[in-house]
């Protein structure tokens, strides 16, 4: 039996809610082909095993590992939906759902994780046994159906504000792992951070890092207006450099030994090296950008003295924490977001990213 909110005809659910007469649709993103996401429609979410929750979309959008797909590097197999990050309110529950129910508003990863495994435990949802990832739901849509709905959702402290709802939607991915960035570099009290990448993740890789206490922070940017909003998330120098050139300059900055901490937030081979090489002998690598066709020569890794941790962040086990720091106006991630369009214009979302028009794009249903 499902619980469904109901405003309107009963909901269909092959687990005891009476069906509507015809077989409903909602509009969302697919892609067909590098290069070509299109607004269309697709079979309506609905309960399909007693641990689900599907929920009505308030604010999606997309990321930049979107853009891996969109830019051919990634195989695109047939049309299929898209997006794994969301911010919606609950409309309906499976008979086993015991503390997610109809009318909440909640913030999910893009790994969908039951919570109570082994690796779910200890503290690494993202790599649960039963992981379901959203990106093959398509969150980039007007209703997202939610599997291990307890363990992945987690509650707003009542309705949130609409003003916050670009933060809330940051936490679902580009926040948890920047956050998760920074804990997996071991950043605290009194390190210097170097953080490798000037999107989303790596912005608020410096927001995190801010956050616990670290003394200085170096965004590694190009880009004059990523630049600015690093500064005013925390960064207290700005390398404009790559590869050799930004390591030598990392050094210079350092007393020549590299950071304590630093954040890679990027994925391809010179931006792992380059943040190998930016780190001090016993210093910390946090990974979380998207690895596409990286090597780390045995040699090297060795001679460098520095731990390399990351993959996949582990988004659930922040969640809850994140949430508060939104809710009490701590932290603002959402001003990430420099572009808003209607998610019928999903695919000037895609174009403006990938042109870098676009830091991240906040889609409205």
């Amino acid at each position: 039996m499902c619980r469904a909110r109901t405003a309107g005809p009963a909901r269909v659910c092959e687990h005891g809610v009476v069906p509507d007469q015809q077989e409903a649709a909602v509009r969302g993103a697919v892609i067909h082909a590098p290069g070509d996401v299109r607004f269309e429609e697709r079979p309506d979410p609905r309960v399909e095993q007693p641990t689900d929750a599907v929920i009505r979309m308030l604010v999606t959008c997309v990321c930049g590992s979107d853009l891996w797909s969109y830019r051919g590097v990634n195989e695109v197999r047939g049309p299929h939906p898209v997006g794994h990050e969301y911010v919606g309110l609950v409309e309906e529950v499976g008979s086993e759902v015991t503390t997610i129910r109809p009318g909440q508003t909640v913030v999910g990863s893009f790994f969908a994780s039951d919570n109570t495994c082994a690796s779910c435990r200890a503290g690494y949802q993202s790599a649960c046994r039963h992981a379901v990832p959203i990106a093959a739901l398509g969150a980039q849509a007007e209703r997202l159906r939610v599997p291990l709905a307890d363990g992945t959702l987690v509650a707003t402290t009542g309705t949130p504000d609409a003003d916050l709802l670009p933060s809330l939607l940051a936490a679902s991915d580009v926040l948890g792992t920047g956050w998760f960035a920074a804990v997996a570099a071991e950043v605290g009290p009194g390190k210097t951070v170097a953080v490798v990448g000037d999107g989303a993740v790596g912005l608020l890789g410096v927001l995190a890092a801010r956050q616990l206490g670290a003394e200085r922070i170096i965004a590694m940017s190009r880009h004059a207006p990523r630049q600015a909003l690093a500064r005013d998330f925390g960064a207290t120098d700005v390398v404009e450099a790559r590869g050799d050139e930004g390591v030598a300059q990392v050094k210079d900055l350092t007393d020549g030994l590299g950071a304590h901490s630093v954040i890679e937030a990027v994925g391809t081979q010179q931006s792992v090296m380059q943040a190998i090489a930016a780190t001090r002998p016993g210093g910390h690598v946090g990974m979380v950008g998207v690895a596409h066709g990286v090597a780390i020569p045995g040699d090297v890794l060795f001679r460098s003295f520095v731990h390399l941790h990351g993959g996949p962040a582990p988004v659930r086990r922040f969640l809850p924490e994140l949430i508060g720091l939104v809710e009490e106006r701590v932290i603002d991630p959402g001003r990430v977001f420099d572009l808003t369009l209607p998610l019928s214009q999903v695919a000037e979302g895609y174009r403006a990213m990938d042109e870098r028009r676009a830091i991240k794009t906040l889609l409205l249903p």
